[in-house]
């Protein structure tokens, strides 16, 4: 059986993404292609060129850590260039190729056609306003394509289009996994609405971040109705924010406490994929 894994979008809440690929390390499974979207493309990265669950959880740990120690990382990594930093005005937003550069392990393959898994990655054309699957060919700056995140970093350039980030198109390209393997498994690291929340009037910074993660649940929603994935995980990562990844380890520690209500549900799928396949033959 050949199983295939789409890590969708998130920013830091994407950081779950790591506890679910120990579960399935855990179960002995590794998965015959991966797609990722956004953080789940940075992370999808990693596991398609062998890393472990692991061994993610300890790279996210030594670069995530804390705020000192995110900016420490990124600025021995990328010097401080005035050139750049002027460049058509004062800007402090990072160019998403730098963010990716700096995050992935030293000495990373510069092509997909490196990675021990095949692997792909969807980032948004801005200007066409269309999806777009990288699985071939330079690798940093498609992961850095897509996960451009709008005003947080830089669009990231390639053959002179400007591409942001993949969630804004496909936040959990299921899709992008049809005839590549057997059974399909979703993780969706989405945050959905949470009844609890008192009802008050939302700040203007709120109201951005949320109407955009309504528009991305929308999204979300609809490709897992046309794929169908054999199987949809919902991380519970509501209580985290989007741009919180100094607390990595409260974000794989919360999904980690899921990994064995996962591993069931993927040994259940996986048996009835068996009697389908069984009846159909």
């Amino acid at each position: 059986m050949r199983i295939g894994v789409a890590l969708g979008s998130g920013a830091a809440r994407g950081l779950a993404h790591i506890a679910y690929i120990e579960a399935l390390d855990e179960l002995g499974l590794k998965p015959a292609a991966i797609a990722g979207a956004s953080i789940g493309g940075l992370i999808g990265a990693g596991w398609a060129n062998g890393m472990t669950g692991a061994e993610l959880r300890a790279h996210a740990y030594e670069v995530l850590g804390s705020i000192q120690q995110i900016a420490s990382t990124f600025w021995s990594r990328n010097p401080l260039d005035l050139q750049k930093l002027f460049a058509r005005g004062l800007s402090v937003q990072p160019h998403a190729v730098d963010v990716a550069r700096t995050f992935l392990p030293v000495d990373f393959p510069d092509t997909f056609e490196a990675l021990k898994i095949p692997f792909k990655v969807v980032a948004t054309d801005y200007h066409d306003w269309r999806e777009v699957v990288f699985d071939s060919g330079p690798l940093v700056p498609a992961i850095a394509a897509s996960m451009a995140i709008p005003s947080l970093f830089r669009p990231a350039v390639i053959d002179g289009r400007y591409f942001v980030d993949g969630g804004v198109t496909n936040p959990l390209p299921v899709n992008r996994l049809e005839g590549l393997c057997d059974m399909v498994i979703g993780i969706d690291v989405q945050r959905y609405p949470d009844p609890s929340q008192p009802v008050v009037e939302p700040s203007i910074f709120d109201a951005a971040i949320g109407a955009t993660e309504i528009m991305s649940q929308r999204l979300v929603d609809a490709v897992v109705r046309d794929m169908r994935p054999y199987l949809l995980v919902r991380a519970e990562v509501g209580i985290f924010g989007a741009q919180e990844f100094w607390r990595v380890r409260e974000i794989v520690e919360s999904a980690a406490a899921a990994k064995d209500d996962f591993k069931r549900a993927v040994e259940g799928a996986m048996a009835v994929w068996r009697m389908e396949h069984r009846l159909s033959h």
